[in-house]
């Protein structure tokens, strides 16, 4: 078994690590070690599950016992509002968990982070690139704690310099399992907008990001990388594909409710719905070597589906949105049959 990979996921318990593990599992050379605070409740055929918590100190010894090649970081806790327990859990638990891989002589790393992380101005240029500061908004938690995990990750880099270190900045998740912002905001009957923006929007199929992120495992790509389609769709068309009915609202009065609220109020920074945020995809496509297999349009109509169109728009509405939902199976497979033949 000298050519097995030895892979470890953290965060196995949750959404994206579940899948990540069981999508490399699928893979005959690779070994996959799972670990998080709790066992996950899909169980996955092959995974090496070990309960622990990545600030263990222990975990130096466990990565270098099983000689682990690649670090997976998918331990993530979502909150809206900034708390004590969630940094120390997402940004305290990724300074412990790149410390120990340093001590490990672990060679690969890849991280989770979001195009978010840039924030949504006025003065942004249309496209971000990776180097862009990031000027989000650290009133949302998730946010906050994403920008200061991708600081540790910038300084693993500087003291680790044989180890290769990839984060991936995502474009608005979208899918029909997916629990994300952009979904929460989707699903709602009614969706807040600001009266007189309409901004481009980056969305990106959980399936391709999935597929991201495996594609980073199974490489050797340093650096950061925007990943989502190239192509962006504008907020209403967005609503209007996800059958969302746009409720307008002057925005300060939006912005004075919600700072009466906090961010309860929305699921998505405000200046997310009214400044653009969209990140440059030529290092994806030209050196991480990555195209998003789903449109924007077939994103958002996935998420429509699972919604119970039938109930809520009867029965020719379902059955346009099956022909829509197969159209859009046929064209991603003739684009994957374009891309190979090239």
């Amino acid at each position: 078994m000298s050519d097995e990979r030895v892979i470890l996921v953290t965060g196995v318990a949750g959404y994206w690590g579940n899948r990540a593990a069981a999508k490399l599992l699928e893979q005959d050379d690779a070994h996959v070690i799972g670990i998080d605070n709790e066992p996950p409740t899909n169980n996955v055929d092959g995974l090496d599950f070990i309960q622990a918590d990545v600030r263990n100190p222990l975990l130096v010894e466990l990565l270098q016992e099983e000689h682990v090649e690649t670090v997976l970081h998918l331990q993530f806790r979502e909150t809206l509002l900034p708390s004590e327990s969630s940094f120390e859990q997402n940004v305290m638990g990724t300074a412990k968990l790149l410390g120990a891989c340093g001590e490990a002589g672990v060679k690969h790393v890849v991280l989770q982070s979001s195009i978010m992380v840039y924030g949504a101005r006025p003065d942004n240029p249309m496209f971000l690139r990776e180097d862009h500061p990031l000027n989000g908004t650290k009133k949302y938690g998730y946010i906050r704690d994403w920008i200061e995990m991708e600081k540790y990750a910038d300084s693993f880099r500087e003291q680790n310099s044989d180890a290769v270190v990839t984060a991936l900045r995502f474009g608005h998740i979208v899918g029909p399992k997916a629990d994300t912002p952009m979904t929460r905001f989707l699903r709602e009957e009614e969706a807040m907008t600001l009266l007189g923006f309409d901004p481009m929007l980056q969305v990106i199929h959980e399936d391709d990001v999935v597929a991201a992120l495996v594609h980073a495992v199974n490489g050797k790509y340093a650096g950061t990388y925007n990943v989502a389609p190239e192509k962006g769709m504008p907020l209403w068309k967005t609503l209007g594909l996800a059958s969302k009915l746009p409720i307008p609202v002057l925005h300060p009065l939006a912005y004075w409710s919600v700072s009466l609220g906090g961010p309860r109020l929305a699921p998505l920074p405000l200046d997310y719905l009214r400044y653009p945020c969209m990140g440059d995809m030529r290092k994806m496509r030209d050196e991480f070597g990555f195209t998003p297999q789903y449109t924007p349009e077939e994103t958002v109509r996935t998420l429509a589906a699972q919604q119970r169109v039938r109930k809520l728009f009867g029965k020719k509405s379902a059955e346009a949105l099956d022909q829509d939902r197969l159209r859009d199976t046929i064209q991603r497979r003739k684009r994957a049959r374009a891309r190979k033949a090239a």
